[in-house]
């Protein structure tokens, strides 16, 4: 099969894409033809080198997939050869008291595709039974590609981890990522009154269109000056964050006095600098937040299959393009998802 892979660290030349042999499906595993891979910022990271992260080379990169069933393992039922599937991107014990409780994103042996162990940005992918989800019929291969890793981070963010509540003040960090699409729609969908920021004016207009109630040019305003403007000095309930360093003081003071700040990245830098005054004296909840369950990404699925939620995407190329789509992605120009065509050469 071809694949796009690392033998070893660096920049964006260190990606081939070659013939690598095909995976089979193991008792228990499904075999994934796939049609779309998206691409995210867990992919840079692991191409150049995450201390404390080793991986097996040669490595495939890829944690968002979608795809048509191509054979079954040993064993498995409920699903069919010809289904049109969803991977979900965490693999688990399915043993342990957190993966049968339904938090298997707490499962010590919890892995992402792409990161720990080789992910999909392939044309074949075999995974647990247990990590096939159908595909909503309303979606293509291309969109469903596209939500898998970011809605359901941002799911456990916004309703499982900070329990946004209907009328509460959200504000999303980096309205332009996936991420921070996926955080919009989801706030604005359990009811709360929204602001995106961004250092771009053009996201911040397309953020308006997906339904932000106010937007915050970052670049141009300072957060916290800007979210007390707009809350008579109360600060916002909940701020969403995957930015880390460089917006992380300031979104402490644009926090209300008991409200909740949740993070699930750092794509700016992690040695962020916390005043402890403010959190303790204005008693603020810190709240850190790493994908979500099997379970939560079905209850992600049925809202996009209501058409609730729908992903964003910035651009498809084809998968021998990947070297130029991780370099789109480290730009951070785009708005929305990256999307490889694996059918596409």
């Amino acid at each position: 099969m071809k694949a796009v892979f690392i033998r070893e660290h660096g920049g964006p030349e260190k990606l081939l894409y070659e013939d690598l042999p095909d995976p089979v499906a193991g008792p228990g595993e499904v075999l994934v033809r796939t049609e779309a891979v998206a691409l995210n910022h867990l992919d840079l990271w692991i191409r150049g080198g995450i201390p404390g992260i080793r991986v097996k080379f040669p490595h495939i990169l890829g944690a968002d997939i979608a795809g048509v069933v191509a054979a079954l393992g040993a064993g498995v039922t409920g699903v069919a050869v010809g289904d049109e599937v969803v991977v979900s991107p965490g693999v688990s014990c399915m043993r342990c008291v957190h993966c049968l409780s339904g938090r298997d994103n707490f499962c010590r042996d919890y892995h992402l595709l792409g990161e720990h162990v080789s992910g999909g940005c392939c044309e074949l992918l075999a995974v647990p039974a247990a990590n096939i989800v159908a595909r909503p019929a309303n979606l293509s291969a291309v969109e469903a590609a596209a939500y898998p890793v970011t809605y359901l981070t941002a799911w456990q963010m916004l309703a499982k981890r900070a329990n946004v509540r209907p009328g509460e003040f959200v504000v999303i960090l980096g309205v332009g990522a996936g991420v921070g699409i996926a955080g919009l729609q989801i706030a604005k969908l359990l009811g709360a009154h929204v602001v995106a920021t961004s250092t771009s004016d053009d996201k911040l207009a397309r953020a308006r269109s997906l339904g932000a109630d106010a937007t915050i040019n970052t670049d141009k305003q300072d957060l916290a000056d800007a979210v007390r403007a707009m809350t008579g000095k109360r600060g916002a309930d909940v701020i969403f964050d995957h930015i880390g360093k460089s917006l992380w003081s300031k979104a402490i003071l644009a926090t209300s006095r008991g409200g909740r700040l949740v993070t699930c990245g750092a794509t700016s830098g992690f040695d962020a600098e916390t005043d402890l005054r403010h959190v303790f004296f204005r008693q603020i909840s810190i709240l850190g937040s790493t994908m979500g369950s099997k379970g939560d990404l079905l209850d992600v699925t049925a809202h996009l299959a209501a058409g609730r939620l729908k992903p964003v995407i910035d651009r498809v190329l084809p998968i021998s393009q990947a070297r130029e789509a991780h370099r789109l992605l480290a730009d951070r120009a785009q708005f929305g998802k990256i999307v490889l065509d694996t059918l596409t050469p």
